[in-house]
Order: structure tokens, then C-alpha cells, then sequence
């Protein structure tokens, strides 16, 4: 049986707050009393950044939401990386395929053709995705996803092993495909 108390504390390692409401990290664990605080990095706007390989903890539906950007990395470690993505109204994120690399897809908003196959000319694999809905995609498996929607397409993107340089923000998809 547990107690309640008026004072309730969280494990919290990954930030502190700042009369700036900039965030920072110590590098040191420890405990934090947010009844006393009058600021909380799980609400509000939050620096996206690559947080990566420090211990991090985000709601990751308000940062994908947030990200107006074609990619972000938020956090790039040894074995995985996560990165934002917001795609705009009729545009996609690119055939491709990464041989070596698992992927995890999460549609946070908007709607999407999802297309994979086993090679680019075969992409016999087709369904629509929304709100919420997870995309899992095999190493080795040419991919796609079109935003059929009528507005941006936020989703985050879990790679395993990272897939993109520490610290990757591509503000635009000709940005990313180096075409400026």
C-alpha cells in the first residue's frame, strides 16, 4: 500500500530549468520536487536539439508536433537514434532503403500512404496510416510514406543502429537529399 504525501518526487536526471526556461544538464542523477517548481520540462515548448547519448526523458508527442523541420535528430545514441520528421502536404520521405538498419515509424498527426517492398520497383506492400498508427520496417525493405493529408505529417522515427550524424537537422527534404 502506498501513501500519498504533498510532496511528490520524481527520479528526474535529464534537465534542469532556469529562470530562462532553458534546460540544462548536470551530467549528476537526482531527485527533483516539481510541487515546488513552477516549471516542468514533461509541458511546454522544449529546445529541439540531439540529446543524445545523455539519459533523456521527453513527451514525444509535443516535440513531434513541435518539429516544423523535414528532420531532427533528438537523440542519437550507441545502438539507436530518434529523429522528428514533419512532412509537408503532398510530399513524401523519400524512397528508400537502409540495409542494416531496423526502422520504427509513428504517426503523431496527419495521414499517410505507407509503400514497401523489395525493391524500388516492387513496392507491393500499401496501407493507409493515421493518428497514432506505428510503422515498423524490416532492414533491407525499400520504403515510402506519401502525406495524403491536408495538413503536415509529424511523425517520429526510431532507427536501430542510428542512421543519421549526431546532431542532424535537415530544415527541408531538397535540404536532406542535398539539393538545396
Amino acid at each position: 500500500m502506498y501513501s500519498k504525501s504533498c510532496y511528490h518526487y520524481q527520479w528526474h536526471h535529464p534537465m534542469h530549468c532556469h529562470r530562462n526556461n532553458k534546460w540544462s544538464y548536470d551530467g549528476n542523477p537526482h531527485y527533483y520536487n516539481w510541487n515546488n517548481h513552477n516549471c516542468n520540462p514533461y509541458y511546454g515548448n522544449i529546445t529541439l536539439q540531439d540529446y543524445g547519448t545523455r539519459p533523456f526523458v521527453v513527451n514525444i508527442d509535443q516535440a513531434t508536433e513541435q518539429n516544423n523541420h523535414y528532420r531532427t535528430a533528438l537523440w542519437t545514441g550507441k545502438y539507436l537514434q530518434v529523429t522528428l520528421m514533419s512532412i509537408n502536404v503532398g510530399e513524401d520521405i523519400g524512397l528508400e532503403v537502409h540495409p542494416t538498419t531496423d526502422q520504427f515509424i509513428r504517426i503523431e498527426e496527419g495521414q499517410g500512404l505507407v509503400q514497401m517492398g523489395d525493391s524500388r520497383d516492387n513496392l507491393n506492400f500499401q496501407v493507409m496510416a493515421y493518428d497514432d498508427y506505428a510503422i515498423m520496417i524490416p532492414a533491407g525493405k525499400w520504403h515510402n510514406i506519401t502525406n495524403t493529408g491536408n495538413r503536415p505529417l509529424k511523425v517520429y522515427v526510431i532507427y536501430a543502429p542510428p542512421e543519421h550524424p549526431y546532431g542532424t537537422v535537415h530544415e527541408t527534404k531538397a535540404i536532406a537529399q542535398g539539393t538545396r
